[in-house]
Parts: C-alpha cells; structure tokens; sequence
C-alpha cells in the first residue's frame, strides 16, 4: 500500500482518504493501484461501507499526467485499464460505498464519485468529465445510468465544468451536504449499512447494478489503444492550459 492512501478502519466502515494533497490528490498509478486492493480486500473482510474522500482542498484532480512525456502510449492504456478495473470494482462492490467530494473533482475522479451508491458534496464542488476529448471511453454507460442517458450526453458532449446544483438536479450527487455536517451523514450511513444480512446486502447491490463490466473494458481498451493517445493527452493537456490564460 502506498502512503497516498489512508486507510482507516472502524468496526465494519473503511474510510479511504487520498493523501496526495499538494497534487490535489491526482490518480497516480501507485493511488490507482492502493484503491483497488483497498476496494479487493474491502470484499473479504466483512466490510459494510467504504468511505471515499480526499485530503487537503480538493477531492481530486483526476488522472494524474505529471511525466506523461517519459510515457508511451503502451504505458498511458495500461494506467486506463487498471483505472477501468478500479472503478468497476467500486460499482460492483457487495456493500454500500459513499463518495465524500469537495473542491475539484475532476475526469476520473469523477468517475469514482459516480460509481459510488451515496454521492455527497459541498455546496462548493465542481465536476468535469472531460475523456472523450481526447477519446477515452471511460464510465460512459455508468454515468448514463446514474443520470439517464439524455444528460449523459449533455455533460460529456460539451466537457464543460459543472456544479454541485446541477449535479444534484440531474442525479449525480445523492446530496450537497457541508463538510462539517458529514459526520452525522457516516452516522446514518454506518447504520443503514447493517439493515441487511451479508448476503442481503450483497444481492441487493449487485441486482441494482447493470453487469456490463465487459463491454465498459472493452469500449475502454479499444478508444484507449488507438493510436497516437499520447500526443492526444498532450493536445488536450495545452488546450486546457490555453483556455486558462
């Protein structure tokens, strides 16, 4: 386990706080891969609630593109892959998950808070889902279920910055809810979390979850795999800056 990830464990709730604050906690392969084994033994071990949070000012920046010229693009499709498996099994996971997001929560980052069964906020935190420009196919159909499929469209075929308002208008937030009323959130969530039996609760949130985990890996790997991905992330990357100035 890497030190970007936090690991808190109290009786059946794991608290996972990302630990990269002076990069805004930007999905590093290493913090890509400390979630996932979090989220593997999380199934295990007799788990009820995962609690996904960010330390410092924002929940997170998103996939991380610091030394993506030292990459190739073999090294950038295998980083989305994992992410892929990473966010699927946050999805699929046999037991509640609760996404606690302030700040910038931004591409992949996104996609975490998406993919969990709670979704809060702060009134102040803003969204961006941005991977189709430069043309990764990444939460695609779950992001259609969580908020149909016209406003799926709407967020992705503009890429634009949206706010915690409309995130909980469209769905994609559970609740804007202010730092520091969470606690009484986790309370709630900790409780309702033990109402079923582990096998209960394990049916109940995989038949509430579409299984199209192949197909989401296979859209991924093959936007991914397209040639020239690299210099498509850069373009985006310079765009991005271009537009701030």
């Amino acid at each position: 386990m890497s030190a970007d990830l936090i690991t808190n464990r109290d009786g059946h709730v794991v608290t996972l706080t990302m630990n990269r604050p002076d990069k805004r906690n930007a999905l590093s392969a290493d913090l890509i891969e400390s979630l996932l084994v979090a989220i593997q033994t999380a199934t295990r071990d007799g788990t009820r609630l995962v609690i996904l949070k960010g330390e410092g000012k924002a929940f997170s920046a998103g996939f991380d593109f610091s030394g993506i010229e030292r990459q190739t693009d073999g090294d950038l499709v295998l980083r989305f892959i994992r992410l892929e498996i990473l966010l699927q099994a946050i999805y699929h996971a046999p037991f509640a998950t609760m996404a606690l997001a302030h700040g910038a929560c931004f591409g992949a980052a996104a996609d975490i808070v998406c993919c969990c069964s709670r979704r809060i906020a702060t009134p102040g935190t803003k969204f961006r889902m941005p991977g189709l420009r430069f043309g990764i196919a990444l939460g695609t159909r779950r992001l259609a279920e969580v908020i149909s499929a016209d406003y799926a469209r709407r967020i992705l075929q503009t890429s634009t910055t949206f706010d915690a308002d409309l995130a909980l208008a469209c769905g994609f937030l559970s609740e804007i809810v202010i730092a520091e009323e969470w606690p009484k959130h986790i309370a709630d969530a900790r409780v309702e979390s033990l109402e079923l039996p582990d096998a209960g609760s394990a049916l109940l949130h995989r038949l509430t979850r579409a299984d199209h985990c192949d197909a989401d890996l296979a859209d991924l790997v093959a936007s991914a795999s397209v040639p020239g991905l690299k210099s498509r992330i850069e373009a985006f990357i310079a765009a991005t800056r271009k537009d701030k100035t």
